[in-house]
């Protein structure tokens, strides 16, 4: 199911087998070296070329682990909107993402259900690929409201159990 202006997507509206719009990003030297320098990454296989080729041994400069996650974030909340909260992810790269990359996300709802204090979670297995091979995969437990009265962000203390 896509956004509706901008909603945030309801529990109810997701089902199990879903699958998530994909998003496309072509990567450019300057979207690499951004994401490092948002993240306070100086090492230069992320903005020196010459180091990276020669020193790394790698194609190009190439992006950093936040800056994956950054990609991420953004491809859950384009899809659930702003009230979903992201409650954990973890991931596992493959190979690099370098200049001239095309990045895909793609993704797919592997469960949605209420947990014992009444949070609604989407648990979300989605793959980022480049060049037609999968270069990550991430796992996600995304916390979407159970209708328009709810709202995930405002869960504290027991009632947040990522």
């Amino acid at each position: 199911m896509a956004l509706k202006d901008h909603d945030s997507l309801l529990a109810g509206d997701v089902s199990t087998g879903e699958e998530l719009p994909e998003l496309r990003h072509e990567v450019s030297a300057t979207s690499v070296i951004l994401g490092a320098l948002a993240s306070r990454d100086w090492r230069p296989m992320h903005h020196d070329r010459d180091f990276a080729q020669q020193r790394n041994g790698t194609r190009d400069i190439f992006m950093n682990t936040p800056n994956q996650a950054a990609w991420l974030e953004r491809y859950i909340t384009d899809w659930a909107g702003p009230r979903a909260r992201l409650g954990r992810y973890k991931f596992r790269m493959g190979d690099s993402i370098c200049p001239g990359d095309t990045i895909v996300f793609t993704g797919r709802v592997e469960d949605v259900a209420p947990d014992d204090t009444g949070c609604h979670w989407a648990t979300l297995n989605i793959e980022l690929s480049a060049n037609d091979q999968v270069k990550t995969r991430f796992s996600a437990r995304v916390a979407l409201p159970a209708d328009d009265n709810d709202n995930p962000w405002a869960r504290r203390g027991d009632d947040w159990r990522p």
